[in-house]
């Protein structure tokens, strides 16, 4: 305003207020002289100071100082006395900050939300544990699934009887083992399930030299691909309403991750197979897709609307969690980036890692002395 009322001496009111984007009102109403704000009256229903001093008395006395603002007053009523409502009460003992929650409530710490990025596999891995129903009532086992969420590949699982953090241990370090997982390399996300917190799991990560990362409580969206993965299982049309034994569901789980892997085509990664991402195959497999898609095109160009069809594009990366106040390719819990000026993602990112030219597509099961089987 200083600057604006110097500049118009010299070339007028209106020139400098358009110069510094200034409504001219507003230049003169700031040259008037700043006005107080009148006091506002009381209310004629305000209590008056001596009025207020005997409310306090008789709130902060020993026979109401424990006591609730509405029984005080439903008391003093049966006793012949009134000296305000239960709403004046209250904002009486407010200004003195009397009022506060007298209840022993929990706490709950502030959770951070995790932000997970992957621009190859074998960088970021989720995990989970679900139930599948035994052959009758209350009859359960658990499937143990390690999932690689840029590719979406399962690289280890297994069906156990119980869920157990000892079981959990020897699964993760046989799928690091088995994935040649190097110190530094990997992240391993998870929820706050007893398994995946306990100590044997934390022992291992920090011997593997693995980053453990945890979801929000009761927050599965910060686990998104494991939970994908159990409903692509579960909605399957030949997933049996309940198991008839523990090798029924071994036997199921080993043909479902033989599909998911090697034939199951996922729309995120530009309809390639887990496989084929976490071998890096995928951006051979495109250009032969492409390759096809030109022919059709020089054979048949009037079927096709301005250009050469494209196949799906492949992802450069995926969050979990992406931020918010960065590009939005996608912003729900778990984003595939797509588009190449994304500024969640380093411009040198190579766009697949490859990692072999080959990948068993069936799991690899290993029997262990307690008749687990680890994949």
């Amino acid at each position: 305003m200083a600057a604006t009322r110097s500049l118009s001496t010299e070339i007028g009111i209106k020139p400098a207020c358009d110069a510094f984007g200034l409504v001219r009102s507003g230049f003169y109403r700031g040259q008037g002289p700043a006005k107080e704000p009148a006091p506002r009256p009381s209310p004629p229903r305000t209590l008056s100071s001596e009025e207020r001093q005997a409310v306090l008395a008789t709130l902060h006395s020993d026979r109401f100082v424990d006591t609730a603002p509405a029984t005080v007053y439903a008391t003093l009523l049966d006793e012949g006395r009134y000296y305000c409502s239960i709403r004046t009460l209250y904002r009486l003992l407010e200004e003195q900050a009397e009022v506060k929650e007298r209840r022993n409530q929990l706490r709950h710490p502030v959770y951070q939300k995790p932000e997970l990025l992957a621009t190859a596999p074998n960088q970021v891995w989720s995990w989970d544990i679900s139930k599948l129903l035994g052959p009758v009532k209350w009859s359960y086992c658990y499937l143990y699934v390690i999932l690689d969420i840029f590719s979406r590949y399962v690289v280890g699982w297994m069906v156990a009887p119980a869920e157990s953090a000892v079981l959990a241990q020897r699964l993760i370090k046989d799928t690091c083992a088995k994935q040649q997982i190097g110190t530094g390399q990997l992240t391993l996300h998870a929820d706050r399930g007893s398994s995946m917190t306990s100590k044997p799991v934390a022992l291992l990560l920090a011997d593997l030299g693995v980053t453990k990362t945890h979801s929000r409580p009761y927050t599965s969206d910060d686990n998104p691909f494991s939970e994908a993965q159990f409903k692509t299982l579960k909605y399957r049309p030949d997933f049996p309403e309940r198991f008839g034994s523990l090798e029924d569901a071994r036997v199921f789980c080993q043909a479902f991750f033989s599909w998911y892997n090697g034939e199951h085509r996922h729309s995120g990664m530009g309809l390639m197979t887990p496989a084929a991402v976490h071998a890096g195959r995928a951006e051979r497999m495109r250009d032969a897709r492409l390759r096809v898609l030109s022919a059709a095109y020089a054979a048949h160009p009037e079927r096709f609307v301005r250009k050469v069809p494209q196949p799906p594009i492949l992802p450069r990366a995926v969050w979990i969690n992406p931020p918010k106040e960065q590009s939005s390719s996608q912003d729900r819990a778990g984003a595939t980036i797509f588009t190449a000026d994304d500024q969640r993602v380093a411009l040198n990112v190579e766009v697949l890692g490859v990692l072999s030219e080959t990948v068993v597509v069936s799991p690899h099961a290993i029997t262990t002395s307690t008749d687990e089987v680890l994949h």
